[in-house]
């Protein structure tokens, strides 16, 4: 199973970033994209490492936030095979509170329905090849976690605290065990751990990949999260993108080489 990182927050001059995420990932045979960042710089890196998109065989979209998400509509326009898993919850609702004023965060119109026959909405876990799942939330009482962030699902007039009913997971089945993808992590990576050894029980966790959502978490925050990670046993925890700079900082300090950090153009192999 190979992992090359299409787009970060951290680039190079080859390679730019933006702040979104878009990883490419090979296993068994099968290529897939999850997540297309917030424009088309994704598919330039992807061009400029030399991977054709248009051969990819599933999209899945782990979160319905447009720094995720809006990059699509280009990989959509490229690509007439592929199909999009996305979460049943999924959908141009996601709206944040910032400095008092209500601000939309979520998927840029069109782009669920730019998909047409091709979306495939999951409301449980799927097998969607040998191997491999998306896991959608099962947790309940997220909500908690959205309204921490300010953030909300707003249906017109109505607004809710987020319950993250819009992320799921991806998950991988390697030879020496679980590979678990979620690219933000907003119900906190420690419940996406729990959630994926309920599903798949027996089967040892190698990596959990993603973004950790710490950036605006206090240092006291991030050296608990740390702690309970470590907790886990997982051997590697590959992060960037939310995490944030700061917060990786103390994630290496506390977990030495298991913590691994995202960078445009970087390349894992588990």
């Amino acid at each position: 199973m190979k992992m090359t990182v299409l787009v970060d927050n951290i680039g190079t001059e080859k390679l730019p970033g933006e702040w979104g995420l878009s990883l490419y990932i090979e296993h068994n045979g099968l290529r897939w994209l999850l997540d297309a960042g917030q424009s088309d710089l994704y598919l330039r890196n992807a061009r400029a490492l030399g991977i054709d998109l248009a051969l990819v065989d599933h999209a899945v979209l782990s979160h319905a936030h447009y720094d995720h998400a809006d990059g699509l509509m280009s990989f959509l326009a490229l690509n007439g095979r592929a199909d999009l898993l996305v979460a049943a919850g999924a959908g141009e609702r996601c709206w944040k509170i910032k400095d008092g004023q209500w601000k939309y965060i979520g998927i840029a119109k069109g782009v669920l329905a730019k998909a047409g026959g091709r979306l495939r909405r999951c409301s449980a876990m799927t097998q969607v090849e040998g191997g491999v799942y998306v896991l959608p939330h099962a947790t309940t009482g997220l909500e908690q976690a959205g309204l921490a962030e300010q953030m909300y699902l707003r249906d017109g007039d109505d607004a809710r605290p987020d319950d993250f009913s819009h992320e799921q997971s991806l998950v991988f089945e390697t030879s020496r065990g679980l590979v678990a993808f979620n690219s933000c992590s907003h119900a906190g990576a420690d419940v996406i751990v729990r959630e994926v050894r309920k599903a798949l029980p027996g089967r040892p966790l190698l990596a959990l990949v993603g973004g950790f959502h710490l950036y605006n978490k206090t240092p006291e925050q991030v050296r608990a999260f740390a702690t309970r990670l470590a907790d886990t046993g997982i051997e590697t925890l590959c992060t960037g993108h939310c995490t944030g700079e700061a917060a990786f900082g103390m994630l290496k300090e506390l977990l030495g080489e298991r913590a691994v950090q995202f960078r445009t153009g970087l390349v894992l192999e588990f």
